[in-house]
């Protein structure tokens, strides 16, 4: 059965299949943030959805991360790792892509069990 939760205008924030939560892309509302405050603002989005569709960060499974400059990459690392515990840890890409949108440095999809 597929549940799916949390609908907007052009999707659906969560769609669930057998025990997994799947996670429509994420990005930073205040855009004038550094790619490490991005990343922790992100971060806390998760943290909400994860509890209102009954799941945590530490049932992560996978995360796609989208990120426009590599050369910020250490600021993501930082706030990713402030977030999640190491013992938590999903598996996890760094895609680098040209542009995800105005001043939108990072976009992180995930995955979680319920």
């Amino acid at each position: 059965m597929i549940t799916r939760h949390i609908q907007t205008k052009i999707n659906h924030r969560v769609v669930e299949h057998n025990g997994v939560l799947y996670f429509g892309g994420l990005v930073a509302d205040d855009k004038s943030k550094d790619m490490k405050g991005q990343t922790a603002e992100i971060c806390a989005k998760l943290d909400d959805l994860l509890e209102k569709v009954g799941s945590s960060k530490e049932k992560l499974l996978t995360a796609m991360i989208y990120i426009s400059d590599f050369a910020a990459k250490d600021g993501m690392n930082e706030a990713w790792l402030e977030w999640i515990p190491a013992e938590h840890l999903p598996t996890r890409a760094t895609i680098g892509v040209a542009e995800l949108g105005k001043d939108v440095l990072i976009e992180v999809v995930i995955s979680a069990a319920k």
